[in-house]
């Protein structure tokens, strides 16, 4: 951590990130669980999981980029953040309402989208709360402090779900009830010091035709991106090696589950996995400047190639589950950290925000080709482990991306 004071607006900015984390971490440990018990009896809860989550990302990347653009005009910034949010909020605290599988995982996709079109917005406040030479030191205690901070709610949820009939009388019904609710309401609380002390100081005055404008200005991005050999590798690869990442975050809880792994044992590792992070991904900045940032890059994604091996091959009980969430925890944080720094080496500083526009869409909405590789391959080979085996691809074709790419 830099010893550089932060001002009001930078700890507001990273508020966010410990707001909007617990209904992250929900998502990737019970609300897959929980979903199973909604499923029906003998039903893959990867398949139908995993589709879900591959509509989600689907909203995302068609809406992100237009929805992005609109936003960065002079005082939009601010509503579309506040309506994603209220609108994710209250979904979020419907989850525990619905009674058919099907039912609640239209809302979960709902509420999904409104989290991961905030954090666009998010994202894009940075150029707002904080200044250009502490950019890093600003995003990263918002990954830092993300990791931490979601632990707080999830640990008292956790303790509602899994021993609120003993402690509490409570079902595990009314337990999920109070879990969708307790995240929601600290997801809204942490989003307020953003929006009552971050203001939008870079916008983009409203041209003429607005729509034709904005998709224009686009177009004329990825042509840019298109001509850049090197950034266009990068970015190629970042998509494979990240979708695989972002496919065994969301998917491993289901995986575990489907193999008959306890409940309580995968939480647990999961939960571990955000302490590993949170050290780990401070570490891995550290050693980038010593060996080179694509060099860690590379070691980052041959490790995660190592554990899609792993998943395939030996994962079958709660003692190797451990050892795979220790080893996600180890390279998580880095490999996120450094694809964004690595990505602004390589971008025209003048046109930050419209790169990394796209950047947050090839990160944040990859998951849609490994959730699907993932079901597809599960549902017709009926082996949960050849599923598995189609991520590790991913990691195959970005190692080998980020490998011939040219030095400059």
């Amino acid at each position: 951590m830099a010893h550089d004071k932060m001002t009001k607006q930078e700890k507001s900015w990273v508020m966010y990130d410990v707001g909007n984390s617990a209904f992250v971490l929900l998502c990737s440990t019970l609300i897959p669980i929980y979903f199973k018990s909604l499923a029906e009896e003998g039903s893959s809860v990867v398949v139908a999981w995993g589709y879900a989550e591959t509509v989600a990302s689907l909203i995302l990347a068609l809406l992100m980029p237009l929805l992005g653009s609109l936003a960065d005009l002079k005082g939009n910034k601010k509503k579309f953040f506040i309506g994603s949010v209220a609108i994710g909020v209250v979904a979020c605290a419907a989850l525990g309402f619905p009674t058919s599988a099907m039912l609640f995982l239209i809302v979960y996709v709902l509420a999904s989208v409104m989290l991961n079109g905030s954090m666009v917005f998010y994202d894009a406040f940075l150029v707002d709360a904080t200044t250009e030479d502490k950019f890093d030191q600003v995003s990263s205690h918002g990954y830092a402090w993300g990791y931490i901070g979601s632990c707080v709610p999830f640990i008292s949820c956790l303790v509602i779900v899994m021993f609120g009939e003993d402690l509490f009388g409570i079902s595990m019904g009314l337990g999920m009830k109070i879990a969708f609710i307790l995240t929601a309401v600290w997801w809204l609380l942490f989003s307020l010091p953003l929006i009552r002390n971050v203001h939008q100081r870079n916008y983009k005055e409203p041209e003429p035709h607005l729509l034709s404008s904005t998709f224009k200005g686009l177009w004329k991005t990825l042509k840019a991106i298109g001509k850049d050999k090197c950034l266009l590798m990068f970015i190629v690869a970042y998509f494979f090696y990240i979708d695989g990442v972002h496919t065994i975050i969301k998917m491993s809880t289901s995986y575990g589950t489907d193999l008959g792994i306890d409940s309580t044992m995968l939480v647990l590792a999961l939960l571990m996995t955000q302490f590993v992070a949170f050290p780990s991904a401070i570490a891995y900045g550290k050693l980038s400047k010593k060996y080179g940032t694509r060099k860690m890059l590379m070691i980052a994604v041959a490790a995660y190639l190592c554990i899609a091996l792993f998943a395939a091959f030996f994962l079958r009980s709660a003692a190797e589950f451990w050892v795979l969430a220790f080893f996600v925890g180890l390279f998580q944080g880095g490999i996120q950290a450094l694809s964004r720094s690595e990505f602004g080496r390589l971008i025209p500083k003048e046109h930050a925000n419209e790169y990394y526009g796209f950047f947050d869409i090839f990160g944040k909405y990859a998951a849609v080709l490994g959730t699907f590789l993932m079901s597809f391959f599960t549902q017709i080979t009926g082996n949960a482990s050849i599923g598995v085996l189609s991520i590790a691809v991913l990691f195959v074709v970005g190692f080998v991306l980020l490998l011939k790419m040219p030095k400059e």
